[in-house]
């Protein structure tokens, strides 16, 4: 963790200076489980080697010895048995399937709403690296298909730190979707951001960008790649608006209007497969809504490769969305 003064101008003539910190994903992710179970000592913390090994990442890290064996719990490792509040992967959550969608997401319905079911399901979600098939897979849409939970897709580290701590209040049940590749990544955190009483509301996505010709929606890891893109983008006279989604349901689809009618074009990106994506679900809510008459040209998505994930370095990188190819689909939207 680091720390940096950053002058900003003021009307007075006078300087204020903005206090910023570099935090990882998985310290903003540890500090919000730390806050959280000291703020509420309902709140406790299940799954697969969170407790006397620190999290499979390290993200409990501490939190058993600081709370210990009643509130950070080992659980066996076998998802069979019960669903969790931590998956060591998402790919190990199929094997709870039934647990999260049949019980979790439908109990308080079924009980016409006499029984909240606040649980939060949280790992890492999407591709990893050299994992292959079984361990390289997005289930974003897979649980966004399913009314009764929320799923919750953070970026950066005050995403993960403002959303886990609304997703651990929230009294429904949230799946949060983390990645791999993410938790070693430094990015700035305000002061306000490293607050107690900091959150970010589950449903509502950040503009992260502001461009005037195309409009790019994404999230987890790939909304850096999209910012990535769009600043090589910018060298060409292209500006990009960036979305970060956040949160895939309930999806934030007033912000994305918004953009494309300011835009008039509109690009997806996301790791996981085309069929039945979340691009896919973005095109529908576009086309239906108020935002389709803005459209220059149609939209164009960006996805994981319609394979299973090849175990081989290369093929690996050819079956992920790269920054080249937002930059080729944002030339070919535009017609350039």
């Amino acid at each position: 963790m680091s720390w940096r003064w950053v002058p900003l101008p003021h009307a007075c003539s006078l300087m204020l200076f903005c206090w910023f910190c570099q935090v990882t994903v998985r310290d903003a992710l540890n500090q919000a489980l730390d806050e959280e179970l000291e703020r509420d000592e309902r709140v406790f913390l299940m799954g697969e080697e969170v407790a006397q090994y620190d999290g499979a990442y390290k993200v409990s890290r501490g939190l058993w010895k600081k709370y210990g064996d009643k509130r950070i719990i080992d659980t066996p490792i076998s998802e069979v048995t019960k669903p969790g509040v931590c998956f060591m992967t998402f790919n190990f959550s199929m094997q709870a399937i039934d647990q999260v969608i049949n019980s979790a997401a439908k109990t308080y319905y079924m009980s016409a709403g006499q029984q909240p079911v606040p649980i939060v399901f949280r790992g890492p979600n999407g591709a990893s690296a050299g994992v292959a098939a079984q361990h390289s897979q997005c289930f974003a849409a897979w649980y966004a298909h399913c009314p009764g939970l929320k799923v919750v897709s953070p970026w950066n580290s005050e995403d993960a730190r403002g959303l886990l701590k609304s997703a651990i209040r929230d009294d429904n049940p949230v799946v949060f979707l983390e990645n791999e590749l993410m938790y070693g990544v430094s990015f700035e955190m305000t002061e306000e951001s490293q607050s107690k009483d900091f959150t970010i509301p589950i449903g509502k996505a950040k503009v992260e960008r502001q461009g005037h010709h195309v409009t790019l929606v994404s999230h987890s890891r790939y909304v850096g790649h999209c910012l990535d893109a769009a600043a090589v983008l910018a060298k060409e006279g292209i500006e990009c608006e960036v979305i970060n989604l956040r949160t895939i349901r309930p999806m934030d689809v007033e912000s994305i209007e918004a953009s494309v009618m300011k835009t008039n074009h509109l690009v997806t990106v996301e790791g996981g497969w085309p069929q039945f994506g979340v691009g896919a679900e973005i095109c529908a809510r576009v086309m239906e809504g108020p935002a389709f008459n803005y459209l220059d040209a149609p939209v164009t998505r960006v996805t994981g490769v319609d394979i299973p994930m090849p175990y081989a370095k290369t093929l690996e990188e050819h079956s992920l969305p790269q920054v080249k190819d937002i930059i080729f689909s944002v030339k070919k939207t535009l017609n350039i």
